[in-house]
């Protein structure tokens, strides 16, 4: 199977009032750690946002085909741009996101075969669906291209209309983004949290 993964890069980042993305972490940023643990489970990695912003960390970057729809405009974005059959997508501002689990997507995904199954989403342990942290098969794209013409841009609502296999087990704080200031801090200050 081919394989691509995408850091969703695009976001107003509003109530942060900075760009999240270029967040402290590690040696780098927020976005280029979230890269470097999707990179290794997939080793074509690209980023959907703002290329003047994120060109210069040596990822392919693309703007959103329809700016201003949310994440689902960055799905969308990414199934266009691929030639890979399955995409792991992942929002930039998961601080906690790891390797682990990008493989363990990529081996569920690889486990069923389409149409059986358009896309693999984590289920947390408090039994929450994570959209921005999930693979996406390519079967996905006319799906996603008719929410968006439809004007329905909730992720959740999408994976109501996909078939999807579920991921259990994983602990909620790996899906925990950062949104404000104050999450920020909190995060630094403690990153188990």
């Amino acid at each position: 199977m081919h394989w691509a993964g995408f850091v969703l890069a695009g976001g107003r980042s509003a109530r942060m009032y900075r760009d999240k993305a270029l967040l402290p972490r590690g040696p780098g940023t927020l976005l280029e750690s979230v890269a470097r643990q999707l990179q290794q489970a997939v080793n074509k990695v690209a980023v959907i946002g703002d290329p003047l912003q994120y060109a210069r960390f040596g990822y392919p970057v693309y703007s959103d085909f329809i700016p201003g729809c949310g994440p689902i405009s960055g799905l969308h974005t990414a199934l266009c741009v691929q030639a890979a059959e399955w995409n792991l997508i992942v929002a930039c501002d998961m601080p906690r996101v790891a390797s682990p689990l990008f493989k363990a997507l990529r081996e569920r995904a690889e486990m069923v075969a389409e149409p059986t199954a358009a896309c693999v989403v984590p289920l947390s342990e408090a039994g929450e669906l994570e959209p921005l942290c999930a693979a996406y098969h390519a079967s996905c794209l006319p799906s996603v291209a008719r929410a968006l013409q439809e004007q329905r841009f909730k992720m959740k609502d999408l994976l109501t209309e996909l078939q999807c296999v579920h991921l259990d087990g994983w602990p909620p704080p790996m899906f925990a983004n950062i949104n404000t200031p104050e999450e920020w801090r909190e995060w630094k200050r403690d990153p188990s949290l």
